[in-house]
């Protein structure tokens, strides 16, 4: 167990990271959950959670980052707690199942098409273009793998998008 002196300064150290990071953390939640009542209890959590941490003689090099990591975990937590709901239960409170599945179906299997026509573009938009739109990279990821500027990624990606336009018979 922790000494007086060090009890009053982990709280000292808690309370002033609460101060300095309450907001932000409560806008990661909100816009994890979509519900201020649920993230705001979260980062409480969050809080509580750090500091039976610290009570146990825990040591933390970066608060923030300790603290988000710890909000990511009970984020997930809550993830796996929600019930998915059920069709007869959406359907009495007002939902309707679209009719339209041959559209969607469509739809699907034109994505699959395109993905699979990206192995006939050259290898310079290939690669661009499976980072981009296949793996969801954004341009600053894309610039870190290959070593290229962000404006000549971009530049690519949409070469590389009008080749495949061409490829699927859009233009």
């Amino acid at each position: 167990m922790m000494h007086k002196k060090e009890l009053a300064k982990q709280s000292t150290i808690l309370g002033i990271a609460h101060h300095d990071y309450v907001k932000m953390l409560n806008a990661h939640a909100f816009f994890k959950t979509s519900s201020h009542t649920i993230g705001e209890d979260l980062v409480q959590d969050t809080f509580a959670k750090t500091w039976k941490y610290l009570v146990r003689g825990g040591k933390i090099d970066v608060m923030k980052s300790f603290l988000y990591h710890v909000l990511n975990g009970l984020i997930i937590d809550e993830y796996r707690k929600r019930k998915p709901l059920s069709l007869d239960l959406m359907m009495e409170s007002g939902f309707e199942p679209s009719a339209d599945s041959e559209d969607q179906l469509m739809n699907m299997l034109d994505g699959k098409a395109a993905v699979l026509l990206i192995a006939l573009l050259p290898e310079k938009y290939r690669e661009i273009i499976d980072m981009r739109y296949v793996r969801d990279l954004s341009l600053q990821e894309i610039s870190l793998i290959t070593g290229k500027s962000k404006n000549s990624i971009a530049v690519q990606a949409h070469r590389g998008l009008e080749k495949l336009r061409v490829i699927y018979g859009l233009q």
